[in-house]
């Protein structure tokens, strides 16, 4: 039987009884190894890369910006030897060409060329969106958990919404912008509230409410036109997937394979609960704005929204409860080892945020920061 013939509840039973394909798609910045300033190689770094390399990259929105994709993976160890190969791949690239591909998520330092790249769309969209299209890059990690049912995706989307601000600020690795210190962990989540189709996704009752709501906000003006959903999660507009975009792109492989194992785990244990009859929460939404800009603020070194009680509690206290309300899933998919060794990890060595600025003051700059960054980007 096709999922799509079935309620969401049917299709989410028929779901549980699946560990769910993962992917994840990570956009990283070309930067000049003696500036660092973002410099717009990305069309002959793509050029340099291995055939078979090159059809897992993308061409990016900003010159400077260089995306690649992993296959669909079915378990971890896969995703993490396609994304480290990607990484390795990507760097040897833009060393060819003179630069250093860093995984920092917003522009460290500065960027002299703001051009878009040379595409149609491209050239649309900043026409329409004007100054804010060139705005300095931003590089993010984009999670897709196969979910093949389109109602389903929905349900789904509505009850990851209470916790994507704790992933949020799991992943903080921007905390620098035009040379300086921003006080934000996320300085790339807090720049992206000034694209009007960006933040967290609306309740919605189902896929005809989606399109629905997409066409409103098409008719608006403030989506230039469908493609244009680039909320924290949704159903792809390209792949039977729930897409989660809230990540900064991670410091290093094996941080974006955390990520990963706790965004799949999520997504199965929302569908859990819709097969089970239990509603997602209608939060206020400037109560989700409020936590997500408390994510993007803090990081980890401080404090989070709860959105369950509606109060502040140490982060690494929600960060727990993240893992509690996953566990089965977690124990189903055989990624309890890579959530607690990565988990640990962050506890020992910080966010990307927070090792961003331990080398900083350490080195005595931010050269010396995004140097050793550069070198991390294609680590373990």
């Amino acid at each position: 039987m096709s999922l799509t013939e079935v309620s969401p509840a049917g299709a989410a039973e028929v779901f549980a009884r699946r560990t769910p394909t993962v992917g994840v798609e990570e956009e990283f910045l070309l930067l000049d190894p003696d500036s660092w300033l973002n410099v717009p190689l990305s069309a002959a770094a793509r050029a340099a890369l291995p055939p078979a390399v090159r059809e897992r990259s993308r061409a990016e929105f900003r010159r400077s910006m260089l995306e690649m994709v992993s296959p669909v993976c079915s378990d971890l160890p896969q995703l993490r030897r396609h994304l480290l190969e990607n990484r390795s791949a990507a760097a040897d690239a833009a060393a060819a060409v003179g630069a250093r591909l860093v995984a920092v998520a917003a522009t460290p330092v500065g960027e002299p060329d703001r051009r878009v790249a040379d595409t149609a769309r491209y050239h649309a969209i900043a026409r329409h969106y004007g100054p804010i299209a060139h705005d300095p890059a931003l590089c993010g990690c984009h999670v897709h958990v196969g979910v093949p049912d389109r109602e389903l995706a929905i349900q789904v989307c509505n009850g990851l919404r209470p916790w994507l601000p704790v992933v949020q600020a799991l992943t903080a690795n921007s905390p620098f912008h035009d040379g300086a210190d921003t006080g934000h962990a996320s300085w790339r989540s807090i720049a992206l509230e000034r694209w009007p189709s960006l933040g967290p996704s609306p309740y919605l009752e189902s896929a005809r409410d989606y399109e629905r709501t997409v066409d409103e906000l098409v008719a608006t003006g403030a989506m230039l036109d469908a493609s244009l959903v680039l909320w924290w999660a949704r159903p792809s507009s390209r792949y039977p997937t729930v897409e989660v975009r809230v990540s900064d792109v991670c410091p290093t492989a094996d941080d974006a394979v955390l990520v990963a194992a706790l965004v799949r785990a999520l997504v199965a244990t929302v569908a859990a609960d819709v097969a089970a009859g239990r509603p997602a929460p209608r939060l206020p939404d400037h109560l989700l704005r409020a936590a997500h800009w408390n994510a993007a603020h803090s990081g980890l070194d401080g404090t989070l929204t709860d959105l369950r009680s509606r109060t502040a509690r140490p982060a690494w206290e929600l960060v727990d409860d993240l893992v509690t309300t996953v566990g089965a899933a977690l124990d189903r998919h055989g990624d309890r080892a890579v959530v607690t060794e990565g988990l640990a990890r962050l506890r020992t060595h910080g966010t990307g945020a927070t090792r961003q600025r331990r080398a900083h003051a350490r080195e005595a700059g931010l050269s010396g920061a995004l140097a050793g960054l550069a070198t991390a980007t294609t680590s373990g």
